[in-house]
């Protein structure tokens, strides 16, 4: 158990009473690309972006390093890539291949790591702590993983570590590619505090213009907010929330039993979008997707998140959770379509893309067992 002493100004002591946990973000360097130079080793040294159509309306999905020199990064669009590097080569994500790819090395990752908690394809957490008697056995542990990772599949990953998940999920990026960044216990607050406010997972686009205006621009800024004025700023439950995740504090536990993948589906339009019943027909079109996906794989889902990408491709995502797993392609549809009223009527306008996913994801025999 960690006990945090703290005041309106932030943080004063803390006082750990029992072993803190270790926990570990592993994310892939670069994943979908890495993947293609393996396919293809001639494209190894050339700058490779994968995503949509450059001469489109395609978006980034990821890009390699060598593209990255250019300021290519995902979720720009693919015209704008090619712009920043015309010598660019473009291919269409394999998804299918990148699936491979993913179940190899989160089996080989369980071998040296036997609880894990996957978030996507790329990434996911670690529970070192059930390896590691303390940080001092860390290092060699995570060197373990991305020697296991490079040796079955020949990709390179970075590992964050912490006692939490907010401090591992920011320093894995820190040390990127294929490095290890290790935040020993008493140290959360003041690694997070000089980095941008946005980087801290949960501060999405309008509370981050909130804080800007406020001149609030880090995330120690965050932290040293007094309760007042984080009231002004921040709604209540989640305003606390995002100030204890930027002292570093973060009792959220690894999810295992129902790991966080999602089944999803995209569609970039060739023109912008703003007839609510055509959007409406999209998303229950991808619904049937997913629906199909579901089936196929024997499972439900609890979980229904639409997304939206405007023309000036800032992106807003709606969620909703049932407490009982469901695969109808009408319900999915449903419940995506209600989502985008919501997002709609948060910021209304034509839209760029629209998608929809499901997770929470549950074999379908618990549900009939239960």
């Amino acid at each position: 158990m960690s006990l945090s002493v703290s005041c309106d100004k932030g943080p004063i002591l803390s006082v750990v009473t029992s072993p803190p946990k270790i926990v570990a973000h592993l994310d892939l360097d670069a994943f979908f690309a890495a993947v293609e130079e393996l396919e293809h080793p001639e494209l190894r040294d050339k700058p490779l972006v994968v995503g949509g159509d450059p001469r489109g309306r395609g978006v980034v999905a990821t890009a390699n390093y060598a593209a990255r020199r250019f300021g290519i990064h995902s979720a720009m669009s693919c015209a704008e890539a090619l712009r920043r590097c015309p010598h660019a080569v473009f291919l269409p994500p394999s998804r299918g291949l990148y699936s491979q790819y993913s179940r190899a090395v989160w089996a080989v990752v369980r071998e040296v790591v036997p609880t894990v908690e996957r978030t996507g394809l790329d990434e996911g957490y670690l529970d070192l702590g059930e390896v590691a008697e303390s940080f001092r056995a860390v290092r060699p542990l995570a060197e373990a993983v991305q020697t296991a990772v490079k040796g079955a599949t020949s990709l390179s990953c970075s590992l964050g570590v912490g006692t939490c998940k907010v401090v591992a999920k920011v320093a894995s990026d820190r040390r990127k590619p294929g490095g290890i960044m290790i935040v020993r216990p008493g140290r959360e607050a003041a690694f997070l505090a000089p980095f941008a406010v946005r980087l801290l997972p949960g501060v999405g686009p309008r509370a981050e213009e909130r804080l800007r205006k406020a001149g609030i621009e880090t995330i120690g800024g965050l932290a040293a907010l007094s309760d007042a004025d984080l009231g002004r700023l921040l709604s209540g439950k989640v305003g606390r929330l995002l100030r204890d995740r930027a002292r570093g504090i973060d009792p959220r536990p690894l999810e295992l039993e129902s790991e966080s993948i999602s089944i999803g589906h995209e569609e970039t339009f060739e023109r912008d979008v703003s007839d609510r019943a055509q959007l409406h027909a999209e998303l229950r079109r991808m619904a049937e997707s997913v629906a199909s996906h579901l089936e196929r794989g024997g499972q439900v889902a609890r979980t229904v998140t639409t997304k939206v990408r405007y023309p000036d491709f800032s992106i807003r995502s709606r969620s909703t959770t049932a407490p009982v797993g469901f695969a109808d392609a009408e319900r999915i549809g449903d419940l995506a379509c209600a989502l985008l009223d919501r997002a709609l009527e948060d910021r209304p306008g034509a839209l760029r893309l629209v998608g929809v996913s499901v997770s929470n994801l549950e074999a379908h025999q618990q549900l009939v067992l239960g």
